[in-house]
């Protein structure tokens, strides 16, 4: 079999990877101005900044909300569309030794996609994600870098915006320790600091984001969260998920290559065709 690339087009971000039967290979990300100018950049860099011919590509694989805006060959390459659901929960189970599991897809918003051995669908989503974190940081933070809210974050103290069970009680309520959260925000004032905000948007989009899929699991046998997107590589993750893990018994998964899962599971959608 020859090189299978996935794609993940999304508005203005395109991430691709490639598949043989050694496994991944070269990663890449290219941003644009709109999907065709993203799609196009980032296949052309990516077979010239790898030495990759066009004759040793096999298939070309689309997903993702801008992969809609395509409908020829790439390049001349035959290429064929796949659910982005199907290519989430593809992507996700890859390597990860787990046989039922959910699918956390942070992007702009979040979704959840539940894959139980070899049936994959999708069990809804919130609008909250990444795309939240921007727009509060325009609002709040006058920035919407959002390397430079990470940063701040990293900084502010978190005690200083949410209101914790330890404001309110002086006793930890069954399953919910001191140091828990009671209200995002419920302790922020007109004077707190701009690294205490962003701390504060980040937990609060973070924590909403966990506890919306720990609820979506409530009815099933799943405790195995597998997270993917471009949020994966917030430093605030590891703290608030293993949070999450002590209080629910549960775990959350981050797996190597997190961002591209989606890209890596529409090329799987074809070699597992």
């Amino acid at each position: 079999m020859g090189m299978v690339i996935g794609i993940d087009v999304g508005g203005s971000t395109t991430k691709i990877i490639g598949v043989d039967k050694e496994g991944i290979k070269h990663p890449m990300i290219v941003k644009a101005e709109d999907p065709i100018t993203s799609l196009f950049g980032a296949f052309g860099k990516y077979i010239y900044d790898n030495g990759i011919s066009l004759n040793d590509i096999e298939k070309v694989m689309l997903t993702g909300v801008g992969s809609a805006y395509v409908n020829q060959p790439l390049y001349g390459l035959p290429t064929d569309h796949t659910d982005e659901f199907l290519a989430n929960g593809l992507g996700a189970h890859y390597n990860s030794r787990l046989q039922d599991l959910i699918v956390v897809s942070m992007g702009t918003g979040t979704s959840f996609v539940k894959v139980e051995g070899e049936n994959i669908s999708h069990i809804g989503g919130i609008g909250i994600g990444g795309g939240t974190i921007q727009g509060l940081s325009r609002l709040l933070l006058k920035t919407q870098n959002i390397h430079q809210v990470v940063d701040m974050a990293e900084k502010g103290i978190i005690e200083n915006i949410d209101l914790q069970i330890k404001d309110i009680c002086n006793t930890p309520l069954p399953g919910l320790p001191l140091d828990a959260t009671a209200s995002t925000f419920g302790k922020a004032n007109s004077n707190a600091s701009m690294e205490d905000v962003a701390a504060g948007i980040i937990h609060m989009v973070l924590q909403s984001i966990g506890q919306s899929v720990i609820l979506a699991a409530l009815n099933s046998h799943i405790k195995d969260f597998v997270l993917i997107g471009n949020l994966t590589k917030m430093p605030q993750c590891k703290e608030i998920f293993s949070v999450m893990e002590e209080m629910y018994q549960c775990h959350f998964w981050i797996p190597e290559y997190a961002e591209y899962r989606t890209a890596l599971g529409a090329a799987l959608a074809y070699t597992h065709k």
